[in-house]
């Protein structure tokens, strides 16, 4: 016996009492089919319902061998009735989302004449793939479109057509259908094939929103938010631009050329900082103490940049090793160090074992952090 498709006659459907025809333990999980269902099942790009049958959580249900399967955690009466729920907050969000990528795709192909090679709905936000590329302002005039749509409050009909209006009807479909194929059509704007829930009216969408959009396989990939989801990012876009406005002083809508502003004054800050950073190294280059033939400079405040440029100049001036370390006893020091003539790997190998450091480098330089004291780094270079 297969099961009765209640999604089919009423997407609406939020609650409903049937009985337990089988119920199957499985690897992790128990399979149970029931004689009518409201759960759709994972299909058309749309993950499947959750909800309850009786006090059984469904977290996930599929379609096996035509076969509604139920999946649950805990094990449910064969042969007893039951009162189901369906997780209709999330359902109907999926259905909104759904008949929205339906408009947009209905558009598309209207417009340009690209088909939806790709669709995917995650839980907060929709993927669509055309096959031709599509500009932001064709993109805008499409979400324009699209919302006066919505205005228009028109109907979603769907039937399956009989083997001879099939033939006669001009429709969307990625496969090749043939028998038992559901059409969804929002008279005036798109035809195509689906076996998923849909709204009855366009209005009850609320509202479309395209948002990024990339290149994909020589087509586009858009990325659409609708009802519930556009409005909840909506309202935290609100917030976050409120949160900046507030901070920069500025009214929202110049908080694009106010954070301009302050990105590149930042930017200009940085550069003086930075050269503030290099004239401290400058000036302390003529610090590094000669330690045995090498020159060590023990300092802190110094990030890699200070350390190299101090360094580069010490290994000018001698044969044996150039070397910075900035920080304190307590935390450790960074280090850099460098030579034009002696081996560095051999020295990187000492530093590990006598000063606890870490690190590595190449062409006559290696750099690193080291747990020690100031008066170890001392007599490391005393002795090496």
């Amino acid at each position: 016996m297969q099961t009765q498709r209640l999604y089919y006659e009423d997407s609406y459907i939020k609650e409903f009492k049937t009985k337990a025809i089988s119920c199957e333990k499985r690897d992790g999980f128990y399979a149970v089919i029931l004689d009518k269902t409201a759960f759709f099942p994972e299909g058309g790009g749309q993950k499947s319902d959750s909800g309850y049958i009786g006090d059984v959580f469904v977290f996930e249900v599929l379609e096996e061998n035509g076969e509604i399967i139920h999946k649950t955690k805990e094990p449910v009466n064969e042969g007893e009735e039951y009162f189901c729920k369906i997780n209709w907050d999330l359902r109907f969000s999926r259905m909104q989302n759904h008949s929205g990528e339906h408009i947009v795709s209905g558009l598309v192909h209207k417009k340009y004449g690209f088909d939806n090679v790709g669709f995917h709905m995650d839980e907060e936000y929709v993927t669509i793939d055309f096959n031709g590329e599509l500009t932001r302002e064709q993109l805008d005039e499409i979400e324009d479109e699209a919302n006066e749509a919505i205005y228009r409050n028109i109907d979603f009909k769907i039937y399956f057509p009989d083997e001879k209006e099939l033939k006669n009807l001009d429709y969307r479909s990625k496969l090749d259908l043939t028998e038992d194929v559901r059409i969804v059509e929002i008279l005036g704007v798109d035809v195509c094939a689906c076996c998923a829930p849909h709204v009855k009216k366009s209005g009850e969408i609320g509202v479309i929103k395209l948002l990024d959009f990339t290149k994909h396989r020589g087509g586009v990939r858009v990325v659409m938010k609708a009802g519930s989801l556009a409005l909840k990012d909506y309202r935290e876009k609100y917030k976050n631009a409120l949160g900046i406005s507030n901070l920069l002083s500025v009214k929202q809508h110049d908080i694009f050329t106010a954070t301009e502003k302050f990105y590149n004054d930042l930017g200009d800050e940085r550069r003086k900082f930075y050269e503030y950073r290099l004239s401290v190294a400058n000036r302390d280059k003529e610090n590094l103490k000669d330690i045995n033939g090498s020159l060590v400079l023990i300092t802190d405040g110094y990030d890699m940049d200070m350390m190299r440029e101090v360094v580069n100049f010490g290994a000018e001036k001698t044969e044996k090793y150039s070397a910075v370390f900035s920080g304190d006893d307590r935390n450790g020091y960074s280090f850099v160090i460098a030579s034009k003539t002696q081996d560095m790997n051999e020295l990187k190998n000492e530093i590990s074992q006598k000063l606890n450091g870490r690190g590595g480098g190449r062409d006559g330089m290696i750099q690193g952090k080291s747990v020690t004291t100031k008066q170890d780094i001392i007599n490391f270079f005393k002795e090496v």
